[in-house]
């Protein structure tokens, strides 16, 4: 019979993925208790809820942490006080490029296992839900007021994950027009360097554009210029359009 071992009998690299599995276990349940809250009060109610549970824990949080690391009490901003500018938005890069190949896993794991139409349909399910996520708390972080309009939305879509992977670019053909177009997007691009067909994102494109911007205001109509497997010109690879009512 093998002998019952401690976390202390325990080497450190057998410690080591217990660390990243409690990460992980906060991800999971923490997600498991927004789709729970979403299916019983809708998606608005879960954010809001969400936002709660999150600020209510935040100082034990960072109280946690500094004790650990042997820190002086003085919120987050004094423990990355010795990090620059450039540094932090790099670490904001990576944090980019880790979501996105997760969500990439993700998509391969489902396809690998149940084909192609079911990883696009949890896809597109989730991008449903994601994006409204993403927008309301790009609003909450820097205070963007609710029917923000175009300028809002212009604002928003700068500090979304895929501002920090991809190229993109802006621009107003009149005050009541928005005309959004990714120039350079790291799916596809690294898909044309493999000689492969251009993924077909458009259906994901429609949902995820569309509700970013309503959830930013609701009075913002969105169409698709162009999306794959729509033929693109070299500035672009999709490009949207966004108007007032």
């Amino acid at each position: 019979m093998q002998t019952m071992r401690k976390l202390e009998d325990l080497r450190r690299k057998e410690i080591l993925p217990l660390i990243e599995d409690a990460y992980r276990n906060i991800a999971s349940h923490t997600g498991l208790w927004f789709c729970n809250a979403n299916e019983e009060f809708g998606l608005d109610e879960a954010i809001r809820l969400d936002t709660t549970a999150w600020l209510a824990v935040s100082e034990a949080r960072l109280s946690r942490l500094f004790q650990t690391q042997g820190l002086k009490q003085g919120g987050i901003s004094s423990l990355f006080n010795d990090w620059s500018q450039e540094y932090l938005i790099s670490l904001l890069t990576d944090l980019a490029k880790n979501w996105l190949a997760q969500d990439g896993a993700w998509f391969q794991a489902v396809e690998k296992s149940h084909g192609m139409d079911l990883a696009k349909k949890l896809n597109d399910e989730s991008l449903e839900k994601f994006t409204v996520i993403e927008a309301r708390r790009i609003m909450y972080r820097l205070q963007i007021p609710s029917n923000g309009g175009l300028a809002a939305l212009e604002q928003a879509l700068e500090l979304r994950l895929y501002a920090r992977i991809n190229k993109q670019e802006t621009v107003w053909p009149d005050k009541n027009t928005l005309i959004f177009m990714m120039n350079d997007c790291r799916v596809q691009s690294a898909r044309e360097r493999k000689n492969m067909m251009a993924y077909p994102c458009k259906s994901a494109g429609i949902i995820e554009y569309t509700n970013f911007a309503s959830a930013i205001d609701p009075r913002i109509i969105t169409r698709c210029i162009g999306c794959p497997p729509d033929p693109h010109p070299k500035e672009y690879f999709c490009a949207w359009e966004f108007r007032l009512k």
